[in-house]
C-alpha cells in the first residue's frame, strides 16, 4: 500500500489496566471501505474515536492524511494541541450510533454551523450545499423540520449528511444502525451503501450488520483483545475464514 491516508504504527490505548489496543498496526488506502467486526469490547468502536481525535493514545504514532497526530518537536512527540487536532477534524467525519443531532436546530442548521464556523463558508454557500447533501439522503423536504419531528432513520440520514458538510477525506461510521428500530436499519444503510458505491470516500465502517459489511467492504477486519486477528476481502472472511476465533464469531452471529 503506497501513502495510506490511515496508519496506526504500534499504537497502545489504555483504561486504567485495560489494554484496549495492544501495539495496534493498520493502514488504510485512499477511498477503501473497510468494515471492522468483532465482539463487543474488542476495540472495535476505540480505533474510530482516536481517529475522531475523541481519544489519545498512549504509545505508538498515528498519521491522517499526512497529518500526524502528535506534533513532533526537537525532543521527540509531545501532546497535540486543540488547534492541531482541529486540523485533523476537518479530513475526518464521524457518524455516530446516537445521532447527536442539536435538538433546539432545524434540520438545515444542523447541517450548516459546523461548515460556517469552522471551515469559514458562507451562510448562502453553506446552506446551497447542505441542501444538496440533504437531497443525496432523500430529506430535502424536511429542512425545516426538528430533530424531533423525524424518526430514528432520519435522523441518522440528517447526521450523514452533517457529517459529509465537512467534507472529509475519512468518513467513520460507528454502529450507525445499532440504536433503530429494524424497519428503518435499511433505509440508512441505502444511503451508506450509495456512499460506497458512488463516491470516494474513505469510509471505516463497525457494525454487526454482517450483510451489510459483505456487500460493502473492500476489506473486512476481524477485531479480538486490541488486535486484528484476521483480514481479507469480505468473501474470504465470511466464506473461508483461517483463524478459528474468526469462526467462532461468524458462527455465533450468521444465521445458520
Amino acid at each position: 500500500m503506497t501513502s495510506p491516508i490511515i496508519r496506526f504504527d504500534q499504537v497502545t490505548k489504555r483504561f486504567g489496566d485495560l489494554v484496549v489496543l495492544d501495539r495496534f498496526d493498520f493502514a488504510v488506502a485512499q477511498g477503501e471501505k473497510v468494515t471492522l467486526i468483532g465482539p463487543s469490547g474488542s476495540g472495535k468502536s476505540t480505533v474510530l474515536r482516536i481517529l475522531m481525535t475523541l481519544e489519545p493514545f498512549q504509545d505508538g504514532s498515528l498519521t491522517i492524511a499526512d497529518i500526524p497526530y502528535h506534533q513532533p518537536n526537537g525532543r521527540g512527540a509531545f501532546r497535540a494541541t486543540e488547534q492541531h487536532l482541529r486540523k485533523i477534524r476537518t479530513n475526518v467525519g464521524m457518524v455516530f450510533q446516537s445521532f447527536n443531532l442539536f435538538p433546539h436546530m432545524t434540520v438545515l442548521r444542523n447541517v450548516v454551523e459546523a461548515p460556517i464556523a469552522v471551515l469559514g463558508l458562507k451562510r448562502a454557500e453553506a446552506e446551497s450545499r447542505a441542501i444538496e447533501l440533504l437531497r443525496l439522503v432523500g430529506l430535502a423536504d424536511k429542512k425545516d423540520h426538528f430533530p424531533s419531528q423525524l424518526s430514528g432513520g432520519q435522523q441518522q440520514r440528517v447526521a450523514i449528511a452533517r457529517a459529509l458538510a465537512m467534507r472529509p477525506r475519512v468518513l467513520l461510521f460507528d454502529e450507525p444502525t445499532s440504536a433503530l428500530d429494524p424497519q428503518l436499519v435499511g433505509e440508512v444503510l441505502g444511503v451508506i451503501r450509495a456512499l460506497a458505491q458512488e463516491h470516494d470516500l474513505t469510509m471505516l465502517l463497525v457494525t454487526h450488520e454482517m450483510r451489510f459489511a459483505r456487500e460493502i467492504s473492500d476489506r473486512v477486519c476481524f477485531f479480538d483483545k486490541g488486535r486484528i486477528v484476521e483480514q481479507g476481502s469480505p468473501d474470504q472472511i465470511f466464506s473461508k475464514p483461517n483463524q478459528p476465533r474468526t469462526r467462532e464469531f461468524l458462527n455465533s452471529v450468521l444465521p445458520s
